[in-house]
């Protein structure tokens, strides 16, 4: 029996795009594709399914991108919420409503949220100190802040999380953070905030996600797990920002909700404006009831990059509420990849969906087929433009589309599409096919009721290829002159096949399952999981038409070329070489002492921005050498740090200290500096020659 039965109702999610620009095939494969997927089988499946999405428009991503594009908030968030929901329709994503976090419905639920917990007692007050520009006078959001990753290295990782690894962060977390705004190091300032006790609730987030246990996905589960191991801080639920939804307390004048104490509260107020606008409840899809059994399935699609904080960050928050249920499933997915490299917004290496849309005309099915045969489920997985190639030509007109066409050219050649038989109602008799149909209906049910979107797919595809065998095992073209009625019988038995196909390929190609059915001249209803496939006497059939098209080389070409016209587009300009000095004489070098060394102290020159006063142990010696790096080295972090140091040096006084040598710094064209250092472990005083 189905593990779907025992709910009556489900509420299903897909994570809220920024609207801060276009999506591309990354997002389809993570959050939409395969929730659309899923939706469309419970609803095949005459489930009470509502399925919820909508712009995030919020946050410090869209106050930079209208930094960026000189331009106000609201008009960055009016032209991407428009071009986003455009898109998704255009492609076929069948959300029940798309809402936007921009609606006074959302800032009133937001807010009511926070009041909730904080009448309850459940924030923590606490100063804290928080990066501030000093040229902008202003705080600085997690997303105005960016250094190198602590876990990975990333040298462009957000004050909040690094992309390259999906690793969560706090800003001070960051390794040689810099102001987005000014490009300068921010200084550290107190602010008061408003933090959510995640330490608190970490027993009982232990409790219920050990539950989830071989139901959730072994990479959403092992997440969790690992987050839950490094022990659980509290978080801030607000931050200093001037856009985004006020903290609904006096004392708070200026602060803003923490845009991911907001967004997801955004799937309950789409949710209570679909209701309003159907007539609904909209508490029977979020809201604990009396009898547990009556409590709706809640279930969030979303990339990894967003797994800490629907499983645990909002399930604290719910928790807290108390009067909310909590997600049955996360089955978020992993990321994917183009051409051999990372997608990529800033560098433009992306597929943008408002693009194929334009580019490729009426083939919204090829790319939902091609991205659902190598969803990101539990690994990485690549898109390559000869990939989408090789299964459009090879799988969908090869194999689907071509045996759809053989089936309704031989109807209107040997019976002008019509459909008769002395028997009566036309149903299957084969009862081979009978018996493989039902195992494939098994699998695609077992492998879409555990997000196996992939195996679901190729099990669709595995009915047109026994529909294949079965018309070139019995020959209908040579045994309508032999024996017409078993031709006839083959015909319509495949005709019953292409209606089973039609069923199944509902969730995945439904723009393709319209044609199918308009072929057979079908009502649209009449091909669900619970009908029996069957043709009255006498049913006509409308003209045979060609489902998909060979994709030609010329095709895939241009795209790939648009790529490598992009990368090089956005290819970072070449630095400026600085010239060569004049020559010297072997002699002059030789004369120079240059000898590895580690710092172990580093400390600021009282009223200077750039001296550093450091203690070098040079394997000679420990001497005191003053460097001019401040700017770019907080004093703590490089202590330890291996370096290079020119120890014969003629000491020279700098403020009042006497320094005893010179670090040697490697400078780029933009004046970052970075440690001359050896790779291989070296003891203090090797010589460098």
């Amino acid at each position: 029996m189905s593990k779907l039965n025992k709910f009556k109702r489900f509420t299903v999610t897909s994570a809220l795009p920024y609207a801060n620009g276009p999506l591309h095939i990354g997002h389809l494969a993570g959050a939409y594709l395969p929730a659309d997927i899923f939706v469309r089988y419970l609803r095949l499946k005459h489930k009470d399914v509502v399925y919820i999405c909508g712009s995030d428009e919020h946050g410090a991503a869209i106050t930079i991108k209208a930094k960026k594009e000189n331009t106000t908030p609201q008009a960055i968030i009016d032209k991407y919420h428009n071009q986003i929901k455009n898109s998704f329709e255009e492609f076929g994503i069948s959300f029940d409503i798309y809402h936007r976090t921009s609606s006074p419905i959302h800032h009133d639920l937001s807010q009511e949220f926070f009041l909730n917990l904080y009448e309850k007692d459940e924030f923590v007050e606490k100063f804290s100190e928080q990066y501030f520009d000093e040229d902008y006078q202003q705080f600085l959001a997690d997303r105005y802040i960016i250094g190198t990753c602590p876990n990975c290295s990333n040298p462009n990782a957000y004050g909040d999380q690094c992309e390259n690894c999906g690793t969560s962060l706090s800003p001070t977390d960051l390794i040689n953070p810099v102001s987005t705004l000014s490009g300068k190091t921010p200084i550290l300032k107190p602010t008061k905030h408003w933090y959510l006790p995640l330490d608190k609730y970490q027993p009982w987030l232990e409790k219920w996600i050990d539950t989830k246990e071989g139901d959730w996905k072994v990479n959403v589960f092992g997440q969790c797990k690992s987050w839950l191991k490094s022990g659980l801080q509290p978080r801030s639920m607000t931050r200093d920002l001037d856009w985004g939804i006020d903290v609904p307390l006096e004392e708070a004048k200026g602060k803003k909700l923490y845009v991911w104490m907001d967004a997801p509260i955004g799937y309950i107020s789409a949710t209570k404006q679909w209701a309003i606008d159907n007539g609904k409840d909209w508490k029977l899809y979020w809201k604990k009831q009396e009898n547990e059994a009556d409590e709706a399935c809640l279930l969030h699609f979303i990339g990894k990059d967003n797994i800490v904080f629907h499983c645990i960050i909002f399930p604290s928050i719910l928790h807290a509420h108390g009067e909310y249920i909590l997600p049955q499933n996360v089955p978020a997915n992993e990321f994917l990849n183009l051409e051999g490299d990372k997608l990529s917004t800033s560098r433009n290496h992306a597929v943008w969906l408002h693009e194929y849309l334009e580019e490729f005309p009426g083939k919204q099915d090829e790319l939902r087929y091609v991205l659902t045969s190598i969803l990101p489920e539990t690994s990485d997985s690549e898109f390559t433009w000869k990939d989408y190639q090789a299964r459009v030509n090879n799988e969908l007109v090869a194999i689907l589309g071509n045996y759809v066409n053989r089936v309704m050219i031989l109807m209107h050649k040997f019976y002008d599409g019509k459909i008769e038989s002395d028997t009566g109602k036309i149903v299957l008799k084969d009862k081979h096919l009978d018996a493989e149909l039902g195992r494939f209906y098994d699998e695609i049910e077992v492998n879409l009721e555990a997000y196996k979107f992939r195996q679901a797919l190729q099990s669709v595809m595995d009915i047109a290829r026994l529909g294949n065998r079965y018309l070139t095992e019995n020959e209908p073209w040579k045994t309508i002159k032999t024996s017409p009625e078993q031709a006839k019988e083959t015909l319509h038995n495949s005709l019953i096949l292409i209606g089973h196909l039609a069923t199944c390929l509902q969730p995945f190609l439904p723009a393709t399952v319209k044609k199918i059915v308009g072929m057979l001249n079908l009502p649209f209803g009449a091909i669900a999981f619970d009908k029996e496939m069957a043709f009255e006497n006498g049913h006509q059939l409308n003209p045979s038409a060609l489902l998909f098209e060979k994709v030609e080389d010329e095709v895939i070409d241009a795209q790939i070329q648009k790529l490598l016209d992009k990368k090089a587009a956005t290819a970072p300009p070449q630095p400026a070489i600085v010239p060569a000095k004049e020559n010297i004489s072997f002699e002059e070098f030789v004369a120079m002492d240059i000898r590895t060394a580690t710092i172990i102290t580093a400390e600021k020159v009282a009223k200077t921005k750039k001296l550093l006063k450091l203690s070098i142990d040079t394997g000679i010696d420990v001497r005191t050498i003053v460097s001019g790096i401040a700017e770019y080295f907080e004093p703590e972090a490089i202590i330890g740090q291996k370096v290079s140091v020119l120890v014969n040096l003629e000491p020279r006084e700098i403020k009042g200290i006497l320094s005893q040598g010179m670090i040697l710094m490697a400078e780029n064209a933009d004046g970052k500096l970075s440690f001359v250092s050896p790779l291989d472990e070296m003891h203090n005083g090797s010589v460098v020659r």
